[in-house]
């Protein structure tokens, strides 16, 4: 009788251990899924963080020949000139790991208006160019003013996958069970471009100068 209670008990505490094993292994993946889904998460913002990078180098490659260009016209205005070569030095001046975006809003804020500065600056240029019909009538000014329009657009929507990338994965650090392990592995929630400082506003480039901006 003894004997029988005994191997019963036995079964007993072997069934409960068997659960205990089944749901800490559970648990354990469902750990090591919600890990590895930050990971990439992570990873695809970092991804087209570099890419937003991408476009912006893009930009401030083509700047100096824009420039070149436009100080050959005879009497052109050197303050429009001295204005976007300061903007791009700015730019060029900030410390920006390109390849991990940051977690701290008010360093993309920084960026954000750097970036603002030489998009007004190049917009303004493009505005006083309008009084020099030989200068617009150039080749090489005309290509560089497409390849400049292509890479605003470019960079208008790499910034809007951005920040789509940013919302998926802050989301996933703000739901359970993620967010768990987002506060345990330091998983930081991620800041959006915005529209401030005219971050959001690529300069207008028009190649019909005969029709007033904005027709």
């Amino acid at each position: 009788m003894c004997y029988g209670l005994s191997a019963m008990n036995k079964n007993i505490i072997l069934a409960g251990l068997g659960i205990v094993v089944l749901l800490v292994g559970l648990t354990f993946l469902g750990g090591c899924a919600s890990y590895n889904r930050l990971v990439d998460r992570s990873q695809e913002v970092d991804k087209q963080w570099a890419q937003v990078q991408n476009v912006y180098q893009r930009r401030a490659d083509l700047i100096p020949n824009l420039v070149a260009t436009v100080s050959g016209a005879a009497n052109f205005e050197k303050s429009t000139l001295t204005e976007i070569t300061s903007a791009r030095a700015s730019v060029g001046q900030l410390k920006v790991d390109r390849n991990s975006a940051p977690t701290d809003p008010a360093a993309l804020e920084q960026f954000q208006k750097a970036q603002g500065a030489l998009s007004s600056a190049l917009s303004r240029l493009l505005v006083v160019v309008e009084r020099y019909p030989d200068l617009k009538a150039t080749a090489n000014f005309r290509d560089l003013q497409a390849q400049l329009e292509g890479t605003e657009n470019r960079i208008t929507v790499e910034r809007q996958r951005f920040n789509e990338v940013v919302q998926k994965y802050n989301v996933a650090t703000k739901q359970v069970p993620d967010l768990f392990l987002a506060r345990m592995f330091g998983f930081q929630a991620k800041p959006y471009f915005t529209a401030k400082e005219g971050a959001e506003t690529p300069p207008q480039v028009q190649f019909d100068f005969g029709k007033p901006a904005g027709k």
